[in-house]
């Protein structure tokens, strides 16, 4: 079988040479997922000319995996009639996701081209936010009467409509209120036929409701290994289910996201090549990193004004604000994965917090005396030195400087996106530029003043 590359190169071939027939052929042979990345990876024009070549039956399929601007342009080619038709064929979540990304006006016309039916499951999961359980579950799910034998519900699970697999049914009384679940290899066996559902369900079910978010449904799912986990609204009434290959989806977005706030941008520059897109995504970040680039030289200005007759201080200002910067991006990556995990709560941060502060005391004292000992031989080799200020204690003032600024940016790097997470800001905000630039200004004020104190005592007892 063809490599995705070797797909991409032949099919080009193809497009070029206008064998169509053939191209249909190769593309049959591939599954779903496959023509979605290729697809993916296709020039705009190309994207076009191949989804149209797909098969009918695995359309919906292929546009349920579609994302970014693949998916933008394939929506953009079809007619209102067409998209409704492929829409109708998908699992209700997937057709919702593709409908959320259509603009209003466009959606609510496709909506009203679907089967009455469809069209209802659909609008259901358009009104949850689409980052909560809500709007990543899907409706299909097997439900069964408590009161029920096994029996009994075998045959009503067998004239169930819906396409997606289950793993449980889900027990719940006359009001739809979710009591229990059971499994289904539990249901097959013969010794288990007259007994009812409510005598044998397990009543220790793991649920979330319908605003969950969709960060929080996958820590459940993760935490207790589930296939799916149920939905239930504020009464306990069962809305649907999210299953795994839903939870998967959400921890690459959350980790695409997360990645982009890293690096000062946001995702959404995936689903645009415009080159003002992305300086809007980028731009206010670097605008940031600039003031503080403003307060910075003002700081340097004052420092080099106040310890003219100690230039060779000057030297060191790189070292220790790249220290207190890498120090600070150390923790705050540390606390924000914690937090993104849920493994950060309550004395825990406590002890997070704890052990940052002596991780960066432990490691500003092995940099400080890195740093004094290089700064000593440089300030000797230069010539900088005399009775008053001698290369021992401006070595030491280096390294004394360097010690509080690692020391501060580990513990401000963990602070901060705690802090943002309590007042329920996402915490990756927290890195990258964020921290970087926060802590080169704390870091040139903490070396700054340690200098003059140091300096100004030095000079008090030599006078």
């Amino acid at each position: 079988m063809l490599t995705m590359k070797q797909l991409k190169r032949e099919v080009r071939r193809l497009i070029r040479e206008e064998q169509w027939n053939q191209l249909a052929e190769m593309l049959d042979s591939r599954r779903a997922p496959d023509l979605a990345e290729l697809l993916q990876k296709l020039l705009p024009e190309e994207r076009v000319r191949v989804f149209a070549l797909i098969d009918e039956e695995f359309k919906p399929d292929v546009l349920a995996e579609l994302e970014g601007l693949a998916e933008d342009e394939v929506l953009e080619s079809l007619s209102n009639n067409e998209l409704a038709e492929l829409v109708e064929e998908m699992d209700p979540d997937d057709a919702a996701d593709v409908i959320a990304e259509l603009p209003e006006e466009r959606s609510e016309e496709v909506l009203e081209l679907m089967e009455e039916e469809e069209s209802r499951d659909v609008r259901n999961l358009l009104k949850y936010d689409e980052n909560t359980a809500g709007g990543i579950m899907t409706p299909e799910v097997v439900a069964v009467r408590e009161n029920m034998t096994v029996a009994e519900a075998l045959d009503a699970i067998a004239f169930m409509e819906g396409e997606e697999a289950f793993y449980y049914a889900y027990v719940v009384d006359d009001d739809q209120k979710l009591k229990g679940f059971i499994g289904l290899w539990e249901l097959l066996k013969i010794r288990n036929r007259q007994i009812t559902l409510g005598a044998i369900a397990h009543k220790d079910v793991v649920s979330v409701k319908a605003d969950t978010d969709q960060e929080e449904v996958a820590r459940i799912i993760s935490r207790y290994d589930l296939l799916a986990v149920p939905v239930t609204d504020a009464d306990g009434q069962l809305l649907g289910r999210v299953t795994v290959d839903d939870v998967v989806d959400v921890l690459q977005e959350e980790a695409s996201e997360d990645i982009f706030r890293f690096a000062g941008s946001d995702d959404s520059e995936l689903t645009s090549m415009t080159p003002l897109h992305a300086c809007g995504a980028r731009l206010p970040w670097l605008l940031i990193t600039l003031a503080t680039g403003f307060v910075t030289s003002f700081i340097f200005k004052k420092f080099l004004n106040d310890i003219s007759q100690v230039m060779v201080l000057s030297f060191f200002v790189p070292v220790v604000m790249a220290m207190g910067g890498n120090t600070g991006i150390q923790s705050s990556t540390l606390v924000v994965r914690g937090l993104a995990l849920g493994t950060l709560e309550g004395r825990s941060m406590l002890k997070v917090l704890g052990r940052e502060i002596s991780a960066g005391a432990i490691m500003g004292i092995a940099c400080a005396a890195i740093i004094g000992l290089w700064a000593r031989y440089l300030i000797h080799l230069s010539g900088h030195e005399n009775d008053l200020h001698t290369p021992l204690f401006l070595s030491l003032t280096v390294g004394v400087a360097l010690f509080s600024a690692m020391t501060f940016a580990a513990v401000f790097g963990a602070m901060v996106p705690i802090a943002l997470n309590r007042l329920r800001v996402d915490p990756a905000v927290a890195s990258g530029p964020f921290v970087t630039s926060s802590n080169d200004i704390f870091a040139l004020l903490i070396y700054y003043s340690i200098a003059l104190i140091l300096l100004g005592l030095r000079s008090g007892t030599g006078g």
